[in-house]
């Protein structure tokens, strides 16, 4: 069996078909929450007191 670095998408691509938007839409969901999180981390990062 060859490896092809494109076969994973196509995988992909045609379980996603199958499965309809369901998993899809929770990845989105979850790539949200946690980049929304990562973003408020990152700018309230420069708001602590520096006490030195």
């Amino acid at each position: 069996m060859e490896h092809h670095p494109t076969a994973w998408l196509a995988e992909a691509a045609s379980a996603a078909g199958q499965e309809g938007s369901g998993n899809l839409l929770r990845v989105v969901l979850i790539v949200m929450v946690l980049g929304c999180a990562l973003t408020a981390w990152f700018l309230l990062r420069g708001y602590k007191r520096k006490d030195d």
